[in-house]
Formats: C-alpha cells, structure tokens, sequence
C-alpha cells in the first residue's frame, strides 16, 4: 500500500509539474499578441482571454505540489507531520486551489479582483513560512530531516519558495492585464497605458528565464535527490 500510495502522489506530481512549466510557456507566448498595438482590441482581449485560460492550469500546478511535496515527504521519512496533519493540510490547500478558481471564473469582474487578492495574500503568509522552515532545516534545526542524503528536500522546499515569489509577481502582471484592458476600452489617450502595459509584460519575460530555471531546478532535486 505504501508503495502504491507514493506512486500515484509521484504521478500526479509529475503531471502538476508538466502543467506548471507548460503553462508558463504558453502565457508567456501568448503575452506577445497581448501587446500588439498593430492588433485590433477585441483580437488582443482573445489572446488575452487565452493566456488565461493556460494560466489557470500553471496556477493549479503550482499550488499541488506543494501538498504533493510535503506528502511524499513524509513517506520518504524526510517530512515528520503525518496523520492527521496532512489530512488539514490537504482540507486547507483544496480550499486554496478553489479560491483559484474562483477567481479564474470571476476575473472579469471586480469579485474576481478581490479574489485574486485573497490569492496573493495566501503566498504572502506561505513563501515566508516554507523560506524559513527550509532555511532552518538546512542549519540542522528542522523541522525537515536534513541529514545525510535527506537535504534535497529542504533545497527543494526552499527553491520552490523562491519560485513562488517570481510567481507572485507575474500574478501583479497578469491582474495588472485586466485592469489595464478595463481602462484601454474606455480611454481615448491610451499611449501611456500601452507604455505601461508593454513595461510590466517585459518585466514579467524577464523573470520568466528565471522561473524555467529554478522549476527546472525543483525537478531535478525531487528526481535526483543528489545530496
């Protein structure tokens, strides 16, 4: 049973994985229609429209693995809260990704915002607490195992941290889309808010390379485990 448990966590990890890599990609392909001034609006708002759509699926991913970590974590012997533990954790986390849906079924309208939001201000409380549990673990005061052939895991949980900083930015970028196109539809002067449009979405490219390198990086690790 045992075995046949963390199989199937690892198969769904790897899928959340493909997700989270794939659907960055995509958003980040799409972005470039996005800003096309040469396009008509409603053609950008499609394009729009779609990167949404990917997003949702990267967001979902991004979000799983963290569960999905700490689980197999704990049947690796490297995570020490079981039980009833990771079943709150799995209530808390399932009713995280439904915000995110929420607010992906509401992102045309100012619930959506205020969703989004509530999103964001999850990672703030979460990024912090992963940061320094990793940190602390990797110093030999847990609460991760970091012992011989065991400090993957906190590397790991400690990259993925990092990772969702990055993530939380072009969240900033992608809200600031849709409040952006709110105003390009109503607004007669719209050459500073193309500047600012064109400007966030060069910065969120930017940390895109980032991104792939450190969830290239998370994989490794979990695949790996090299130290």
């Amino acid at each position: 049973m045992y075995f046949n448990e963390l199989g199937i966590l690892r198969w769904i990890h790897i899928i959340c994985m493909v997700y989270w890599l794939g659907g960055e990609w995509g958003v980040f392909q799409t972005s470039y229609n996005v800003i096309n001034r040469k396009l008509p609006m409603e053609e950008r708002k499609r394009h729009m429209e779609t990167a949404y759509r990917i997003d949702i699926l990267a967001r979902s991913g991004i979000i799983m693995l963290l569960p999905l970590g700490l689980h197999m974590g704990h049947l690796w012997g490297v995570q020490p809260f079981g039980g009833n533990w990771l079943t709150l954790m799995w209530v808390l986390f399932a009713g995280w990704l439904g915000l995110a849906w929420a607010a992906f079924l509401y992102r045309e309208s100012d619930t959506g915002l205020k969703l989004t939001q509530i999103d964001e201000k999850i990672r703030f409380l979460v990024i912090p607490v992963l940061f320094i549990c990793a940190v602390a673990s990797l110093l030999g005061y847990g609460p991760f195992l970091a012992g011989e052939s065991q400090k993957w895991f906190a590397a790991k949980v400690l990259i993925y941290s990092l990772m969702l900083v990055i993530g939380l930015k072009l969240r900033f970028i992608m809200r600031e889309w849709t409040v952006m196109f709110r105003r390009l539809a109503v607004e007669k002067d719209t050459v500073g808010l193309e500047a600012v449009l064109e400007r966030s979405i060069r910065t969120g490219r930017r940390l895109a390379y980032l991104y792939w390198i450190g969830i290239g990086t998370v994989a490794f690790l979990a695949a790996v485990k090299p130290f």
